[in-house]
């Protein structure tokens, strides 16, 4: 592939998805906060990392305990190679043979931590298993879970030029051109399972492209209140650029935010599917 990159930073909506360790009978989200002093909630990059793998099908990586005593760690197998195992083509490994010392390979793609783009104002959900519990006439302790209800916003960073090269050893084209389009379907229709529910974290908004550029150029950059999204900074940002200005595209489901005509005209939004039909042609063709 051209020494490109692609780069794309996506909006969606969910409920309560991601929890930290907790503590007696509470259950606690992963949260930030920021210096204005409002608490936001967050969904690991680990996490997203899992889903898109695991629905990518890409989860068969073999692994295996290494060290002695308690200080194991869990580490791909020294024998696995990114010809057989695209996860660690696209997430990079860490393999260590005793008396070698380790072999590392860095993320092709990268990931950010989706964060709320709304505060956290520290609701709570008191959860029981009554219906269990009447079955046998007993009573039954109440559990306690923070919940938050967002729209969150994370983007992915994906160096082209490095897709299925790992020293000496390199994949045929086609096979990296598919890698990515897997990619690209799986972040169009990502979900996440979590407590009995299943979170749809797919893309109301999406902004991106393929760039010879590789910076993020949209992270950290979207801003959203009260349901109206921030238009100005995204047209600056695609405005300051010619290579900016001609490779962004724009996906929206309309209907989504406040100022939807803005989103619509200041942006030249176009359907989230026909972004991904678009950045899949130019995998294809460009890369």
């Amino acid at each position: 592939m051209k020494n490109k990159g692609l780069t794309m930073t996506i909006v969606f909506e969910a409920e309560s998805a991601n929890y930290g360790e907790g503590y007696n009978n509470i259950t606690t989200l992963k949260k930030l906060t920021r210096g204005d002093g409002n608490t936001y909630t967050y969904i690991s990059r680990q996490a997203l990392r899992y889903n898109i793998i695991e629905q990518m099908k890409y989860d068969n990586t073999p692994v295996e305990a290494n060290g002695k005593g308690d200080k194991k760690v869990i580490q791909f197998t020294p024998d696995a190679n990114i010809d057989k195992y695209p996860e660690i083509d696209l997430f990079g490994y860490m393999k260590t043979k005793e008396g070698n010392g380790a072999e590392t390979r860095n993320a092709v793609v990268r990931l950010s931590n989706a964060i709320s783009l709304e505060e956290f104002e520290g609701d709570n959900d008191f959860l029981t298993n009554m219906g269990l519990a009447k079955r046998i006439n007993s009573n039954n302790s109440i559990a306690q879970s923070e919940i938050h209800k967002s729209y969150y916003s994370y983007t992915i960073v994906v160096d082209l030029d490095k897709v299925g090269i790992d020293g000496e050893l390199e994949i045929s084209e086609d096979e990296k051109k598919n890698r990515v389009k897997n990619l690209l379907r799986t972040i169009q229709f990502l979900y996440r399972d979590i407590k009995g529910r299943r979170e749809n974290l797919s893309p109301v908004f999406v902004i991106g492209g393929v760039y010879d550029i590789k910076n993020p150029f949209f992270e950290n950059r979207i801003k959203l209140s009260k349901n109206k999204l921030d238009t100005k900074i995204l047209k600056d940002i695609i405005e300051s650029d010619e290579e900016i200005k001609s490779h962004t595209e724009i996906g929206y489901i309309e209907g989504i935010f406040a100022n939807n005509d803005d989103i619509k005209e200041n942006l030249k939004a176009i359907k989230v599917n026909e972004f991904f039909n678009n950045l899949v042609k130019k995998v294809e063709e460009e890369c």
